[in-house]
């Protein structure tokens, strides 16, 4: 079910009529929300609910194995990640594999092809194993006590608003708050209410209106020769990820307001950063600190040593690259950002250029621009198609602002100018520290979301599914 379909709008409004009735006894708060985010999995295909339970009663046993039996802990870990991992890299990965086992096979002339599986990949299945295998590598790690109530452990695997593109909620964030109705204030309603008009608002009048152009630029077999053209057209998929992406995180957030609980913040602006390591601190926050808390420090960090702490880097970076997909594009991606990070450590340029006059500006610029060229990879639909894009736009060829205006949307252009002031009024918010320009942005607040719903309804863009529900 998307958040952006009229069946999601009928749900929604049946699960808050009955929510503050059985919100306050825990054996009716979990069913109900296991239930509630059971018909919002299902409605898509209820076949893969066998998934969830069958992730979700490993990491409930498994979690509660390794607490009581200290000596097979380590192997018992193991086991459960091994049982998870396997069930979405099979899922994602497996024709991946067989398509690069049959080059392979062919390069050596073997003359045997394996035929691909082709399964279907269950939405969400990327984001609901990472909270499994977090789960239980808490509890290994002594940071987190296993919940003994399996109905607890499933409302906070499958909660609905999280459940299909995230934030990646860690157990010790949500289960303590899943213990208790606890109390709805009338400034966490109206938080929740901003977020997901803010959410909406990024995703059906900006990402899905961006999309057309984006979209249509990327399905030709012909690339277009304009230089201008691709980088304005990678600049709107920059935004257009954002917006689509961190629309979605709103939305989720907002409504787990309404129910009382706070999840974190996955996006903070990433677009203002002056470097690719605060970067990745702003963008898909609770993806970027788990593979930092679970992969890159167990391995050692930058613990030991320089040459070790950048194979850890790339390892953990790459890794990020195969979570997103099973295509190469999506591994010289990630490949790409382990390089701008490894730049920056070896020559510290973004300190050094914030030391000049207006360094840091350029230096947000630049990273940006870097971003977009990563972008080519993680948006084309294969490699060559990748190379051919940035072939052009490094060419400088046909740079004259008519192709581009003939070749992209006055709507586009629209959309981009908005997302641009969008950014600049959240980076010079108001000083909340002075009473009177406090008092102008809280009477701005509803003037503002009101405006935001208008444009949803008379702006709306063509219906688009949520870019990560792929992932």
């Amino acid at each position: 079910m998307l958040f952006n379909s009229p069946d999601f709008f009928v749900f929604i409004a049946a699960f808050f009529i009955l929510w503050p009735i059985l919100r306050h006894h825990n054996g009716s708060r979990y069913l109900y929300l296991i239930l509630a985010s059971f018909v919002f999995y299902g409605w898509w295909d209820w076949r893969f609910l066998s998934l969830i339970l069958l992730n979700g009663i490993v990491s409930f046993s498994g979690g509660l194995a390794v607490a009581h039996f200290p000596r097979f802990r380590k192997s018992l870990l193991i086991t459960s990640i091994s049982v998870n991992a396997g069930i979405l890299v099979i899922f994602k990965h497996l024709d991946f594999g067989i398509e690069n086992l049959n080059w392979l096979l062919e390069v050596l002339g073997a003359g045997r092809h394996i035929n691909p599986a082709r399964l279907t990949l269950p939405l969400g299945i990327s984001f609901y194993t990472f909270e499994s295998m977090s789960y239980i590598i808490d509890v290994y790690q002594n940071k987190l006590k296993p919940t003994r109530n399996i109905a607890q452990f499933f409302a906070y695997l499958s909660m609905f608003p999280q459940l299909l593109a995230g934030p990646i909620v860690r157990a010790g964030d949500l289960l303590h708050q899943l213990e208790s109705a606890g109390s709805i204030t009338e400034q966490q309603r109206w938080d929740g209410l901003q977020l997901v008009i803010h959410g909406f608002f990024k995703k059906v009048v900006i990402a899905d209106n961006i999309a057309v152009m984006v979209n249509s630029a990327f399905a030709g077999p012909v690339v277009n020769n304009s230089s201008i053209y691709w980088w304005l057209i990678m600049i709107m998929f920059a935004f257009q990820i954002y917006c689509d992406f961190s629309g979605y995180s709103d939305i989720a957030r907002g409504l787990a307001k309404w129910m009382g609980y706070e999840i974190p913040l996955n996006f903070n602006h990433p677009y203002i950063s002056p470097s690719f390591r605060e970067f990745w601190t702003r963008w898909h926050i609770s993806l970027s600190s788990w593979f930092r808390d679970y992969i890159y420090i167990p391995l050692g960090g930058s613990r030991t040593g320089k040459v070790r702490s950048f194979v850890n880097l790339w390892v953990a970076m790459l890794v990020s690259g195969l979570w997103h997909g099973a295509a190469w594009t999506f591994i010289v991606w990630a490949a790409l950002h382990s390089f701008y990070v490894s730049v920056e450590r070896i020559t510290d340029w973004p300190n050094r250029l914030s030391c000049i006059k207006g360094g840091r500006h350029l230096a947000v610029l630049l990273v940006f621009l870097l971003a977009c060229v990563a972008w080519v990879f993680f948006r084309a639909q294969s490699f060559t198609q990748a190379t051919s894009i940035l072939s052009v736009m490094f060419s400088f060829k046909n740079i004259s602002w008519n192709i581009a205006r003939n070749s992209i949307s006055v709507t586009s252009l629209l959309c981009l100018s908005v997302i641009l002031l969008r950014e600049l009024y959240f980076h010079l918010r108001l000083d909340q520290t002075n009473w009177i320009t406090a008092k102008v942005n809280t009477a701005a607040q509803p003037v503002i979301a009101s405006i935001m719903v208008v444009l949803c309804i008379i702006l709306r863009g063509p219906g688009e599914a949520f870019i990560y529900f792929r992932f």
